[in-house]
């Protein structure tokens, strides 16, 4: 068993105490760490990674990178290896918490539209009747759910996008990797990672979907694209949505860490923004958009993950 130096531990403290970084971030810590750019010295930093990954086996966590579905920029974090999903939250999350996080994650990942969000008023309205939730915790008020979704938001489990829908965090698309595959969520045609937030082929027959960024960079490639099952033509549109955010009004932004105190969610940090958006959200087209996504369901239900 290797020794790891406080360079590694160095590295392995940044992500544990502020979250999942982006690579610019991440890349700047090393630099700062070891003196080397990982982009003149791509062996050094694999070299790096590969021996912390190795001690951190022993623990049953993992450092691995993955490509943010909705504005395309790779992230790195330490996640859990255990194939628990509810061991994904930890404690610091209620029971009927976790079973409300499990339904939005469940009703994103599944919607055969790719479109990767979920209406507001739709994930409040989510019902416990369906997850495994002992009866006394079934009772789950909206005033709950409100504090519960921005306490996801607030730790990268969910997002807000630029439309006000909810869609998956950074920390969802690193810890569930195993989760998505095991639902039968369909993969990118190019990346084979999850597709949960894809393209789909005009073809209404065909299930192929591909990211956003795989066909940006398949584009600038060919200048054209066709599918690789049915030959159709596709044709590319940057995505309209990308994740907000949430920054403290009151304080600059700090390091996100761990608690350890498991009692009620801190005070929301988008009260007022989401009391708007909830006033407003039946004439901003709420129920016509989930309506629009049943009859994209009924063309495809060929590709509905199973």
């Amino acid at each position: 068993m290797a020794v790891l130096s406080w360079k590694h531990h160095t590295l392995i403290q940044s992500l544990l105490e502020r979250g999942p970084l982006t690579e610019k971030e991440f890349h700047f810590i090393f630099t700062g760490i070891t003196g080397q750019n990982p982009g003149t010295h791509q062996g050094k930093f694999n070299d790096y990674l590969l021996k912390i990954n190795r001690e951190l086996s022993y623990v049953q966590l993992d450092l691995r990178a993955c490509r943010d579905p909705y504005d395309g920029r790779v992230y790195f974090g330490v996640v859990n290896n255990v194939s628990d999903d509810q061991s994904k939250l930890g404690t610091k999350y209620s029971v009927p918490q976790i079973a409300f996080f499990k339904a939005i994650v469940e009703a994103i990942a599944q919607d055969v539209t790719a479109e990767g969000t979920i209406c507001n008023l739709d994930a409040l309205n989510i019902k416990l009747e369906n997850q495994d939730v002992p009866a006394a915790f079934k009772n789950f008020t909206m005033s709950h759910k409100e504090k519960t979704l921005n306490q996801l938001v607030k730790d990268k489990w969910l997002c807000y996008t630029e439309d006000d829908n909810i869609g998956l965090g950074i920390r969802s698309i690193l810890d569930l990797r195993s989760w998505f595959h095991n639902a039968g969520v369909p993969s990118c045609q190019v990346c084979n990672e999850a597709g949960f937030k894809a393209k789909l082929c005009p073809n209404d027959g065909c299930a192929v979907r591909i990211h956003h960024y795989c066909l940006k960079k398949r584009f600038s490639q060919k200048g054209m694209l066709v599918c690789p099952s049915c030959d159709t033509q596709w044709q590319y549109q940057p995505p309209k949505a990308e994740p907000i955010e949430v920054k403290d009004e009151e304080t600059e932004p700090v390091q996100s860490q761990p608690s350890s105190n498991p009692g009620p969610s801190q005070p929301s940090l988008r009260s007022k923004r989401k009391r708007q958006r909830l006033d407003n959200v039946e004439t901003a087209g709420c129920s016509s958009q989930a309506s629009g996504a049943n009859r994209k369901r009924v063309t495809r239900s060929s590709a509905h993950p199973r």
